[in-house]
């Protein structure tokens, strides 16, 4: 079990790095190719990349002395993402 727990804040680490690029970057380019009105899902994309992204953890820290955890950090990701999807089905009507 030691090992096992060495390795989850270097997983975590990715994980959040590799949604900050997938989510972060496909809200990105949503709102190239659709325009950024009306607020469509890519917004919501890009916006919970930012919330699990590092960096804005260390930015928080640096700058406003808030610390951020990585379960916070997810839980707002997951709700801008939930957000999305909401929205998304309300526009497809």
């Amino acid at each position: 079990m030691q090992r096992v727990s060495r390795w989850l804040p270097t997983i975590g680490l990715v994980v959040a790095w590799g949604w900050t690029v997938a989510a972060g970057g496909g809200g990105l380019l949503l709102l190239i190719q659709k325009g950024p009105l009306p607020l469509t899902n890519g917004w919501f994309a890009l916006f919970s990349g930012v919330a699990a992204c590092p960096a804005t953890a260390w930015l928080c820290k640096k700058y406003f002395s808030v610390t951020l955890s990585g379960r916070v950090r997810f839980a707002v990701a997951a709700l801008f993402f939930i957000a999305g999807r909401i929205a998304l089905a309300i526009e497809g009507r």
